[in-house]
C-alpha cells in the first residue's frame, strides 16, 4: 500500500490520532529521501486495479483538518517539497461552524480545525484540499437520504470556496459501504478514499490507504509504503510479524 493517512501531527495530544512532530519530520525526511511522492491524482493514475501503487511511489494525505497542520505539517512538507492532500470537514468551514465532536480521544483543550482564511492559504501554497464530508459522521449508520447530503454538501461548499472541482472524498474513520459509495457516485466525486483494517475489495470508490500511527519508526513506513503491505496486513500472520517487528524497530 503506498497511499499514506495521518490525521494530526502534535506535540502534546496523547492520541492514537497524533503523532509527534519528531516523529513526523523523520518520517518525511526518510520518504523524500527514499520514495518518488507524488501529487494524490498522480498516484491514483497509476493505482492498479487492487488499489497498489508502482513499488517507490507514495501519496500522503491527512484528515480532519485540524488546525496543528499549519504549524507542524505544511511547514515540514514545503521544507521537504512534498506535496499531500487534505480532507476537510465541510461544516467546520461555515460560519456557524461545527466542534470537533468526532474524536474519541479529545485532548483536555478543545481541538479546533483550520480556518477558511487558512484553508485558502494552503490552497496557495498548493496543498491539495478535498472532502472528509459534510460533519464526519459514521456514514454506514445513516439512511440513503443522509448520506447523500453529506456528501453533496461537502462538496458544493469546497467547489464554492476553492474556486475548482473537488473530486475525492474521504469516508470518516474508513467506513463506507455500498450506500455509501453509491452516494459518493451520485454526489460527483470520481473516488472515494477508505482506511481498510480487514480485507475489502478496493475500486474507484474503495481505495485503500494505510494510517500512520504515534510510534511508526522508519520500518514501519517503510513496510506501509510497499505494495506488499495490505495483503500480509490482512493475512492471518500478521499479529506475529507485528510482534517481531516491535521487537527490532528503532
Amino acid at each position: 500500500m503506498s497511499v499514506l493517512c495521518y490525521h494530526a501531527v502534535d506535540p502534546c495530544w496523547s492520541s492514537p490520532l497524533a503523532v509527534t512532530p519528531e516523529d513526523f519530520e523523520v518520517q518525511l525526511a526518510w520518504l523524500a529521501r527514499t520514495r518518488d511522492v507524488v501529487p494524490l491524482a498522480v498516484a491514483l493514475d497509476h493505482m492498479d486495479g487492487r488499489g497498489r501503487l508502482p513499488r517507490g511511489m507514495v501519496a500522503l494525505t491527512f484528515d480532519d483538518g485540524f488546525a496543528q497542520l499549519e504549524e507542524h505539517v505544511f511547514p515540514a512538507l514545503a521544507r521537504h517539497r512534498l506535496p499531500a492532500t487534505v480532507f476537510l470537514v465541510a461544516a467546520t468551514l461555515t460560519p456557524e461552524g461545527q466542534p470537533v465532536d468526532w474524536v474519541d480521544t479529545p485532548p483536555q483543550w478543545p481541538l479546533e480545525t483550520l480556518s477558511v482564511d487558512q484553508v485558502l492559504a494552503a490552497a496557495e501554497q498548493g496543498v491539495d484540499l478535498q472532502s472528509h464530508t459534510w460533519s464526519h459522521p459514521r456514514l454506514t449508520e445513516l439512511d440513503a437520504d443522509e448520506c447523500r447530503a453529506e456528501m453533496s454538501r461537502s462538496r458544493e461548499l469546497l467547489s464554492d470556496l476553492l474556486h475548482r472541482s473537488v473530486d475525492h472524498v474521504a469516508y470518516p474513520r474508513g467506513l463506507h459501504d455500498a450506500q455509501a459509495r453509491r452516494a459518493a457516485q451520485e454526489a460527483g466525486y470520481t473516488h472515494g478514499f477508505a482506511l481498510p483494517e480487514s480485507h475489502e475489495d478496493p475500486g474507484p470508490y474503495a481505495v485503500p490507504r494505510v494510517g500512520v500511527w504515534p510510534g511508526n519508526g522508519t520500518l514501519a513506513v517503510r513496510a506501509k509504503t510497499m505494495p506488499e503491505y495490505l495483503p500480509v496486513r490482512h493475512s492471518r500472520v500478521f499479529p506475529a510479524l507485528r510482534s517481531v517487528v516491535r521487537k527490532v524497530r528503532p
